[in-house]
């Protein structure tokens, strides 16, 4: 994972789909896009709160607050890559992956644009603290590893009670740096919450940090709940599932993505954890996490390394009758310090690392949702929604038509023969 003593952190990310630029998408149509809203028990849980009086620190390509649908959400932020801007908001990375950290954060706590119109989180009242990280292969003197170690001090030292990491080292273990980091967190109370990774992107199994003890780590599921086959990885340490196919996300400098990737399962986990802590500002870090996984939806038996506890279940979450427990359900980062760090004296770098790439490259979306030429050839969903199915339909008709009007003049041309 580490060469030359720099990690390699991947985003969790995945196919990215632009719905247009500042002036192309219809805002009314990205809301109509959030079917997890109603879904997951969202929307039911904000007659309780939503999330007022919680901040959450996203970690991530920094946070682009100045777009319509973030209005007000980002209250503070820094970089801690020493390329990007000092308020965190400048979006690091390829023209690819600059927009993630806007696309995390507006389904964390989105505003919406007014009305039923632009994209609104799952805590919709949080307040955002914008962590700038520049990952992987960056022109960054500072490493990947350093990065989010001081990323996730600087959360915790200004307010932070949630922090969202939609990213992965792609492997099972992580730098002692972050052993003391995460420490910090959990010291302060704080819930880290971890996208598992996607298997498209090449992590079959989940990675740092979503393996270290005590972090809520989701996996994804499709729009049917059902696991997902690229936007998701697998292991032991999912806790919890959230969709993470058929996303929207606000984009830096306006316009919308639809997108998919464990990436945007995480923030809307995250947003619930936000209402939690909200409605119950009497519960520490562990048994806010016990609410979230108790309250899943199961799948199967319980845990498993494919949904963890289940499906999210925001609203339960808020309101259930939940008993409380006294450890953090998804384990104890220190026990597991002093059993396998004791015998180093020093970091060991880990091996087999590679650099993260660009999960998919965006491709234009109009408001009509046009498609490709090429794609009716091999046609996906949306080629058989938008034109085969509609074509097939329309030429069923014509043809139904044209026999019906051949069928009537040889009709009416015998009757006259007759006559």
């Amino acid at each position: 994972m580490i060469r030359a003593g720099r990690a390699l952190v991947a985003l969790a990310a995945g196919v990215v789909l632009a719905l247009g630029g500042a002036t192309v998408a219809h805002a009314d149509q990205v809301r109509s896009l959030e079917y997890w809203l109603n879904d997951y028990g969202i929307s039911q849980a904000w007659s309780t709160t939503r999330g007022a009086g919680v901040k959450v620190a996203i970690i991530d390509t920094g946070v682009d607050g100045s777009v319509p649908d973030l209005s007000g959400a980002v209250v503070g932020g820094t970089d801690v890559s020493g390329i990007g801007s000092a308020n965190g908001q400048k979006p690091l990375g390829s023209s690819e992956d600059s927009g993630h950290g806007t696309w995390v954060a507006s389904l964390l706590a989105g505003r919406g644009t007014g009305g039923d119109n632009g994209v609104i989180g799952v805590a919709p009242e949080a307040s955002l603290l914008t962590v700038s990280v520049s990952l992987g292969a960056s022109p960054s003197s500072v490493s990947s590893d350093d990065q989010i170690a001081d990323g996730v001090r600087w959360a915790v030292d200004n307010g932070a009670k949630v922090i969202n990491m939609s990213l992965t080292r792609n492997t099972l273990d992580w730098p002692e740096s972050w052993d003391s980091a995460f420490q910090y967190a959990f010291a302060h109370d704080v819930v880290i919450v971890a996208a598992a990774g996607n298997r498209g992107s090449g992590t079959t199994e989940v990675g740092a940090p979503a393996t270290i003890p005590g972090v809520l780590t989701v996996a994804g599921v499709d729009r049917n709940g059902k696991a997902s086959f690229d936007a998701s990885s697998q292991g032991i340490t999912i806790g919890v599932s959230a969709p993470s196919e058929q996303l929207v996300g606000a984009n830096p400098g306006g316009g919308y993505v639809q997108w998919a990737g464990t990436s945007g399962a995480a923030p809307l986990v995250a947003g619930a954890v936000a209402l939690v802590r909200a409605a119950h500002p009497e519960l520490n870090a562990a048994n806010v996490i016990n609410r979230i996984i108790s309250t899943a939806r199961p799948v199967g038996s319980v845990p498993s390394p494919i949904y963890g506890y289940g499906l999210l279940n925001a609203n339960a979450a808020v309101t259930a009758s939940v008993a409380p427990v006294t450890a953090n359900p998804m384990g104890d980062l220190g026990q597991w310090i002093h059993i396998h760090r004791r015998a180093q004296s020093s970091e060991t770098p880990a091996q087999g690392s590679q650099a993260p790439v660009p999960t998919s490259t965006p491709r234009a979306l109009s408001p009509d949702r046009t498609i490709a030429v090429g794609q009716l050839v091999v046609p996906g969903w949306d080629a058989l929604t938008l034109f085969w199915i509609p074509f097939t339909l329309l030429a069923g008709f014509v043809v139904l038509a044209s026999l019906g009007v051949t069928g009537a003049v040889l009709h009416f041309r015998r009757v006259g023969r007759r006559g």
